[in-house]
This record gives C-alpha cells, structure tokens and sequence, in this order.
C-alpha cells in the first residue's frame, strides 16, 4: 500500500533537497519519488544527501508538469504553509489527512505534491490538488525546510498505515524486554513459593499470599532478563542444604 503513496516535488532549487526528501521517504517506506521540472538533476548534491536513500533518487521520474506527475492519481493533496481561499478541502492536521490517504491509497496511487523553497505551490498548481494540508507550527515562524515537510507528512502516513487493519508492521523490541513465557513465569512463581516456605517466611503453603505476590509481578510485567535475576536473587537466598 505504501507504494502507491507519492511524493512529487515541484520545481526544487537545490539538489540536496531532493537527496533529503528521499532519505526522508524511505525511512517511512515511501518509495514513488516524481520530480516536476527540478532546476538541477541528476545531481552530486542529490546523491550525497540521501545518505543511503540513493536507490530512490535513481529511479526517481522527472516529468515536465504538474499534471503529468499526478493524471493516474484518485487523491491529490497540495501541502502550503498557508490556506489558500480555493474551494478545495483542507486538512487542518496532517494525522487527518494521512488517514484519509491511508484509506484511498489501497485502491489507487495518492500523491502529496510539495512546493518551491522558497515560495511554494503556485495557485493554479493548487487547483490540480483534490485537498490541501498544513503543518501546524510557530506562527511568528512556521517555516519548514523542503525536507522536513516532507519528513513529517511521510511518518503521518507510516503512523497512519501502522495503525490500519492491513499493516504488516512489528515493532522490535530490545532482547532485554522480550516478555516471559507463561511457562517460564509460572516456574519463577513455583521458585518463589518454594523459598519462601524454605526460608521461614510461609510455615505452609498460603494460596492468598501467593496469589497477591503473583498480581504484584504480573502489574510490574518483568521481562525475560529481569525474572532471570529475580530467579537468581532467589537461589542466593535459598538455604544452603536446599541448594543442592
């Protein structure tokens, strides 16, 4: 689905930016990268700044128009550090509309089209979009780098695709927080149980002691590692003609 999700860059001044934004989309799995009318490509600085991103600038496609860049697409949407007064449909947070190009993405390709450095997206260019978004920042400064708008609008999308009903995604997790079985968590309860009686601390078997002693280790979820420890602090306290 993520494949049908393009960034398209309208006439961009310096070929860094282009290396930028593609090291932006492919840290949010966005690979379809259109280029309408860049004043310098292919480019050393366009290379260099996509900074292992290179495979997506060398197959981005360089089209001569707007339109060329968006005809096959079923949604539009045009991202301006300002509201334009068109009659078109304006996202007021970018979650908003990532959702909603979220949903139209697993029918058709979707583009999000982004301006010049330094003065944006033209009205007539707006008019080719089907809706319009905004970044909400500073108002006394809300102006992004190319690159960091493109950022933030591709983790919107990644956020929103993680979150739908396809989404193939997992999340890793360090070793050392990998949870325990039920297995290895009911045997770290039979230890405990068992040095408790050992040590004197439970002259016979309580079932209410224990079963508040297993609510307090299921609400503190240890991981792996840390019942490990745990299973070792026991055997240290265990009396010595038990450890053998």
């Amino acid at each position: 689905m993520l494949s049908r999700i393009r960034i398209v860059l309208v006439q961009t001044f310096h070929p860094g930016n282009i290396g930028a934004s593609a090291r932006a989309m492919k840290t949010m799995g966005l690979t379809d990268l259109v280029l309408v009318n860049p004043r310098a490509f292919p480019d050393e600085e366009a290379t260099r700044l996509a900074a292992g991103a290179e495979d997506l600038v060398a197959q981005a496609r360089v089209v001569t128009s707007l339109e060329e860049a968006v005809n096959d697409c079923v949604q539009v949407v045009g991202a301006s550090a300002r509201l334009r007064s068109l009659p078109l449909p304006h996202f007021d947070e970018p979650d908003d509309m990532a959702q909603a190009v979220v949903r139209n993405a697993h029918q058709a390709p979707i583009a999000l089209v982004f301006g010049r450095e330094r003065s944006g997206l033209t009205n007539d260019e707006i008019r080719h979009c089907t809706h319009q978004v905004s970044i909400p920042a500073n108002p006394e400064y809300g102006i992004l780098n190319l690159s960091q708008a493109v950022q933030i609008l591709a983790y919107e999308v990644h956020r929103a695709w993680r979150k739908s009903a396809e989404s193939d995604f997992t999340y890793q997790r360090p070793l050392d927080d990998i949870p325990p079985s039920r297995e290895q968590f009911m045997h770290f309860q039979a230890h405990l149980a068992r040095v408790m009686q050992q040590s004197g601390f439970l002259t016979q078997p309580h079932a209410r002691t224990e079963q508040q002693l297993q609510a307090l280790f299921t609400r503190a979820q240890p991981s792996r590692k840390e019942l490990s420890l745990l299973r070792g602090l026991l055997n240290a306290l265990a009396p010595e003609e038990d450890k053998h």
